[in-house]
């Protein structure tokens, strides 16, 4: 006996009411996108889902400097995630902001054990996440002083409120001042000389 396949009559009547109902879903704005409602468990794994493999597989062949753990890096990263970081990310007996309170999603509490690779930690923080508020730190910051932030990142869990306001306070002064002189800084927005083309 034979199977009969849909006509193409028929599935494309199908695919025009799809996509009619697509455009009136979006129209007629029925998915809720307020911070303060959250997404619907489905529509939270997909997104979840989309963001962990779309990390891991633009983090693929990144590779740490060997010197990642070294420890003036990790104190010019405290410096940087002090500044940039602690008001969403938080740190070790430092208070939720009222910014942090507003998010959705969330932004994780990093002094919070964290099962990224250092290379998907560089990979996050200089592109940023789409729709999460967390920018794309490449666009103002070179590659070294982003992984002077995937350094003190890896240090955060366990760290003691201590620890981390000694570690902040040892960090240089000023990062625009340090940053101006490396290599690659002529090309960053409002840093040095604008490249002659």
């Amino acid at each position: 006996m034979r199977r009969h396949l849909p006509s193409w009559p028929f599935v494309g009547a199908l695919t025009g009411l799809l996509l009619l109902f697509a455009a009136m879903f979006v129209y007629f704005g029925i998915y809720n996108i307020a911070a303060d409602a959250p997404h619907t468990t489905p529509v939270y794994a997909l997104l979840k889902s989309l963001r962990d493999r779309s990390i891991q597989v633009h983090a693929r062949g990144i590779t740490p400097p060997a010197d990642i753990n070294a420890p003036v890096r990790i104190a010019t990263g405290a410096g940087l995630y002090a500044e940039m970081c602690s008001g969403c990310h938080l740190g070790p007996g430092v208070e939720r902001s009222e910014l942090s309170q507003g998010l959705y999603p969330q932004a994780p509490e990093l002094a919070e054990a964290q099962d990224l690779s250092a290379s998907e930690q560089f990979w996050i923080i200089k592109h940023g996440i789409k729709m999460s508020a967390m920018p794309s730190w490449g666009k103002t910051h070179p590659d070294p002083l982003i992984w002077d932030m995937v350094a003190f990142v890896r240090k955060l869990p366990g760290m003691t409120p201590d620890e981390y306001r000694r570690l902040v306070a040892s960090a240089p002064a000023d990062h625009d001042e340090m940053m101006k002189d490396m290599p690659g800084m002529e090309r960053m927005p409002g840093m040095g000389t604008p490249e002659k083309k």
